[in-house]
């Protein structure tokens, strides 16, 4: 499998065709696709497995990707906790497990600041690998708009430093395209990460 993709995001789409006698069969194209990884960035092959997404119709994928001057047990150790995704995540005010110990199949419903189109989203632990550092939680309820919603998140070291991937996946909501539902998310995920960084740079810097 290739280490770096050029694609920046695919958008599933319905094909379907007509018959004057018969019902219109839509014919559901499922696609796979990878997130952008940037020029110059390296990606180990394990990781970039981690991030392709079978896409259903109306839905798409894109995924952010930084750079943290810190160890990876460091960044890691902020990630992987499920029950306080709020320590790096601003967009959230709270959160809580409801359901689990923090394991893989947890649930949690997080709250969201005022302001954003959404309230609270209750959200399951599909993947907690501490061998490998990887976190994926996908949305299972809640009162938003990022339906079917479900992100990966994987950490590699580089240098003396560590790299961080999220990608997602989402349904396109009514009256929006692919790429404002792309956007949206995508800066949000710009901001935690970048959130991330400073935080995981700063316990470094704290802990020489």
């Amino acid at each position: 499998m290739p280490s770096s993709f050029q694609l920046h995001r695919t958008i599933a789409t319905v094909g379907s065709y007509h018959n004057h006698h018969q019902r219109q069969h839509p014919q559901p194209t499922t696609l796979t696709t990878f997130f952008p990884v940037p020029t110059g960035v390296s990606v180990p092959d394990m990781v970039s497995a981690y991030h392709t997404h079978n896409l259903r119709p109306n839905q798409c994928c894109s995924g952010v990707v930084q750079s943290i001057k810190a160890p990876v047990e460091t960044v890691w150790s902020v990630v992987r906790r499920f029950d306080n995704p709020q320590a790096y995540k601003h967009f959230l005010k709270s959160c809580q497990v409801i359901v689990g110990d923090g394991n893989v199949g947890s649930l949690r419903e997080v709250h969201v600041i005022s302001g954003l189109p959404a309230d609270f989203s209750t959200e399951r632990l599909e993947i907690l690998d501490d061998e490998r550092h990887v976190l994926s939680f996908s949305v299972v309820g809640g009162v938003h708009r990022l339906n079917n919603y479900k992100s990966v998140t994987t950490l590699h070291a580089s240098g003396n430093g560590t790299v961080v991937v999220e990608s997602f996946v989402v349904d396109i909501p009514q009256g929006n395209t692919g790429d404002d539902t792309c956007t949206f998310v995508d800066t949000i995920v710009r901001c935690n990460l970048q959130s991330l960084a400073q935080m995981a740079e700063n316990m470094a810097t704290s802990s020489i």
